[in-house]
């Protein structure tokens, strides 16, 4: 009773008889209504959903409570267990206690490790140059959907790195059936609000839903179909290391058991939605979060040009994007002021008094809002809105708490591929900073849409290759060509006229020329400086390499000491050779 007589009740919005909240929260922005209801009732406040309650808790304070894991569980209700009749129990919608939770999470863990990821590498650099090629090639005053193409490159990239499909989604005027009945499906999902005798009036809805889900599973059966048979031809042996594989080959070390078909069908389904939802809300909230604030552009463009280089031909690797710390940081604060996926949910196991003073009844439904987390200024300081990525340098990041900061969940159950996606997203934005300007014509303005997660709603851009900075690329290769020519011909008039490396002496060069072998030689030098633009200063001539063996073998070795080999640099250019472009350079 004394226990009782410390509790403080949990303050609530004003609800309807019967109803209570169902209706009073606006079904079109869930999440932005719940964030002002959580700015004016304070870190924990209840809804009444026709007489179940649920809290809704944003202060630290409790989150940091809610999330011990010995005390509370995820919870699978409302609109994402509705997302179960496509997912079923897929790692996302599982239930804890469900053995293929487990199964799965054992198995598929390893494969978002350091060096998986460097095995993805290839597949997402593929998808990426897909989408600077497709930018590349648009005319000035055409206009980019971000949404769409963000949407795009994220769900072809997971498709190919997991299931080595493609879903040539640059390639089609509209998305693949796979995409239209998934985005129908999810939408239905999350607009089911559980209200009575909704069912009744939503047949329409539900039989949608169905035929959805249908065509999803389709695809996915004949996906799976196509790498079994694959495999059987291949005795059981096969060199992909993707994430299919492992569910068809992977064994649970716990139990010694496989994944099921089915369950393996609900994997793929999962991956594709959660791989794809988050990361492309991350990227498109990037881009626009870039174009608002000049200065973190132009200094995460400066990063991007340091590590992955001017040469547009040259691919960039993991270890550069491992790189890109700044461009990180960018990404990791976008996801604190817009974290894709904006709640989830977790219940007690038992009673559980938080805070000191509120006490959340065992398996009741408690939502941690992201949004109104994240801009704790308890954590964040009094600039918590603000957006600003050095809230990511690592001393910062070092000196917050963990559990200030969940835009990938929480625990055991948190994103199994958040590596994967920020891995993904850094390499896109890195190579479209290496590429392109980026332009709002038409000064747009924030429009949210919020579903299973918060997505920009029309945010038109136009993108301007640099230019500039590939003039002076190719403005600096030209005199580099051009001091390249005057080194070797002077050179050559006063001690090179022989082939090869060897440093001839100044009598010898009229005897050449008076041959004319001297003027073929300074012409074959002329040659090898094209030699070397074409190949990039890679001198490969086998034969002329030969010749030069030919000539030192034939000379006494008291000659041979006179004439040493002069080292060449990666242009096949001496020393020598190598001062006079220099001196030329600088006069």
């Amino acid at each position: 009773m004394a226990r009782t007589s410390t509790l403080t009740p949990i303050p609530q919005p004003k609800a309807q008889p019967i109803l209570g909240n169902a209706l009073t929260i606006d079904g079109q922005a869930p999440i932005a209504h719940m964030l002002r209801l959580a700015h004016e009732l304070g870190p924990i406040f209840q809804l009444d959903i026709m007489g179940k309650p649920i809290n809704i808790i944003s202060g630290f304070e409790l989150v940091d409570e809610v999330c011990d894991e010995a005390r509370f569980d995820k919870s699978v209700r409302g609109p994402l267990h509705k997302v179960r009749d496509i997912a079923g129990d897929g790692l996302f919608t599982a239930f804890t206690s469900e053995p293929n939770w487990s199964k799965a999470h054992n198995i598929l863990l390893p494969n978002f490790g350091d060096r998986s990821m460097a095995g993805y590498h290839p597949a997402m650099l593929d998808i990426a140059e897909q989408l600077m090629l497709k930018w590349g090639r648009l005319n000035g005053d055409e206009t980019i959907d971000v949404s769409h193409d963000m949407t795009s490159v994220t769900l072809d990239t997971i498709a190919l790195c997991g299931f080595g499909y493609r879903l040539n989604s640059f390639y089609r005027e509209t998305h693949h059936p796979f995409i239209e009945a998934m985005s129908d499906a999810l939408g239905i999902a999350m607009s089911i609000r559980g209200l009575p005798f909704e069912e009744m009036f939503s047949k329409a809805k539900l039989k949608r839903l169905d035929d959805d889900a249908q065509t999803m599973f389709a695809v996915v059966d004949k996906i799976v179909a196509d790498r079994k048979a694959e495999l059987a031809a291949s005795g059981g042996v096969t060199s992909k290391t993707d994430l299919l594989s492992y569910m068809l080959t992977g064994v649970d070390k716990k139990t010694g058991e496989k994944l099921d078909d089915t369950n393996i069908r609900y994997q793929i389904i999962t991956f594709l939605i959660a791989g794809h939802e988050t990361t492309s809300g991350l990227l498109a909230f990037t881009i626009y979060m870039l174009i608002q604030h000049p200065r973190v552009l132009e200094k995460a463009t400066a990063e991007v040009d340091r590590v992955f280089g001017t040469d547009l031909s040259v691919k960039p690797t993991v270890k550069q994007v491992n790189r890109l710390t700044y461009v990180t940081q960018v990404l990791k604060e976008v996801l604190r002021l817009y974290p894709p996926a904006p709640a989830f949910a977790v219940l007690p196991y038992k009673d559980e008094i938080v805070g000191g003073k509120f006490l959340l009844k065992a398996r009741s439904q408690n939502l941690l809002l992201l949004p109104a987390l994240h801009r704790d200024r308890s954590v964040w300081g009094p600039d918590a809105d603000a957006f600003d990525p050095e809230n990511f340098s690592p001393d910062n990041e070092a000196a917050r708490p963990v559990n200030a900061y969940k835009p990938f969940g929480n625990g055991q159950r948190a994103c199994i591929g958040s590596q994967f996606a920020m891995q993904e997203a850094t390499l896109v934005i890195g190579m479209m900073l290496q590429r392109f300007h980026l332009v709002d014509p038409a000064g747009y303005q924030l429009k949210l849409k919020e579903a299973m997660t918060v997505k920009l709603v029309d945010l038109q851009i136009q993108v301007r290759p640099r230019v500039e900075r590939h003039v002076d690329q190719r403005r600096r290769a030209r005199r580099d060509r051009a001091a390249v020519t005057r080194a070797c011909d002077r050179i050559a008039q006063a001690r090179h006229a022989a082939p090869g490396p060897l440093r001839l002496q100044s009598r010898n060069l009229g005897r050449y020329r008076a041959s004319g072998r001297g003027d073929r030689h300074v012409a074959r030098l002329r040659r090898h400086a094209r030699v070397a633009r074409r190949l990039h200063g890679q001198i490969t001539d086998r034969r002329r390499r030969r010749h030069r063996d030919r000539i030192v073998q034939r000379r006494a070795p008291r000659q041979r000491r006179r004439f040493p080999q002069v080292a060449r640099d990666r242009h096949g250019l001496s020393g020598t050779c190598r001062r006079e472009v220099r001196r030329l350079r600088r006069g």
